[in-house]
């Protein structure tokens, strides 16, 4: 079972691919991840990385394509793994094909977890957290009990910067224009699986499950 997972900020992709890791025992791996663990350890890639990071540029292709090619070839990734957060646009998802073809890999399926625009922004526009504990709510589907309090230790409640609207709009805006692509492209090779995101947690998991033919 090798994956890749795509799906807008706020779809809930991330704890659909913490599920499948729990439930069948595959490696998720996230390219943040593998970046800060590599940078850390010092490896080759990963002083080569930091490179780019301590002058604020993006970390090349390349680059993380290696990480990403070390970390399939550990023995946990053999019965299979989880692609998130990369590929983000087609050349990337080229790059991947390739990178597998020589490892004799090739993906099984990239799962699109798909809400609307409008429950996105509510997702990620209702975040409130508490100052003291850090506790989160959502003013749509998980209000507090208080306005502005929270439930758990009684703090003051705030909207983070990254919460705001202008601000996810412009998340979602990226995201549309850089990664909708991908859409297309592995639905032209046949391996795209759509999934409704909407509905609960266990809900949107067995919609997963089924569209990817799981028990």
């Amino acid at each position: 079972m090798k994956l890749v997972f795509l799906g807008a900020p706020g779809a809930g992709k991330g704890t659909q691919a913490k599920k499948l890791v729990e439930k069948y025992s595959i490696p998720q791996i996230s390219t943040g991840d593998l970046l800060r663990a590599a940078v850390a350890a010092g490896t080759a890639l990963g002083k080569e990385a930091k490179s780019y990071m301590d002058k604020g540029e993006l970390v090349p292709d390349r680059v993380v394509l290696g990480m990403v090619e070390e970390r399939l070839k550990q023995d946990d990734c053999k019965k299979g793994y989880i692609l998130d957060g990369f590929p983000r646009n087609t050349a990337q998802a080229e790059a991947l094909d390739k990178m597998l073809e020589s490892l004799n890999m090739q993906l099984d399926a990239a799962v699109s977890v798909d809400v609307p625009f409008d429950d996105l922004m509510k997702r990620l526009t209702g975040r409130r957290t508490c100052k003291a504990c850090g506790q989160m709510f959502n003013i749509y589907f998980n209000a507090p009990k208080k306005e502005g309090v929270c439930d758990k230790c009684g703090g003051e409640l705030f909207q983070r910067d990254d919460d705001k609207e202008e601000t996810i709009r412009k998340r979602l805006d990226v995201y549309n224009a850089q990664t909708a692509p991908l859409f297309d492209y592995y639905k032209k090779k046949g391996i795209l699986k759509s999934v409704d995101g909407t509905g609960s947690i266990d809900e949107i998991f067995a919609n997963i499950c089924a569209a990817l033919g799981l028990k």
